[in-house]
């Protein structure tokens, strides 16, 4: 049985649903029994079909991400002022590394 079938829900997600299930990926990995079971439950309000299909859009948009479909915005640092592209080399490479990348 899932955790609940309200209607209306599949459609969007609140900033805390988004925080739940990233956790529950944490701790449920691919080989928990029950999984998507547990991180419905761990979201609230969202059907394990739900889950299954938020952690799919979200592995799609990892995908585009790395194979550099999705261009990185271009932050600027306040003490970049000045400087023609807002960001430096490093500052990409940095970025690499903290989204695993490289």
């Amino acid at each position: 049985m899932e955790p609940s079938s309200g209607s209306g829900s599949s459609c969007s997600w609140t900033a805390k649903q988004n925080k739940a299930f990233e956790k529950a990926l944490a701790v449920y990995d691919k080989d928990t029994p029950d999984r998507w079971h547990n991180i419905a439950t761990a979201v609230g309000g969202k059907t394990v079909a739900e889950v299954k299909r938020h952690y799919d859009v979200l592995v799609e948009d990892l995908e585009h991400i790395e194979s550099g479909k999705v261009p990185f915005p271009n932050y600027k640092n306040p003490e970049d002022e000045g400087h023609a592209s807002g960001h430096s080399s490093n500052d990409e490479e940095q970025r690499m590394k903290n989204l695993k990348l490289r």
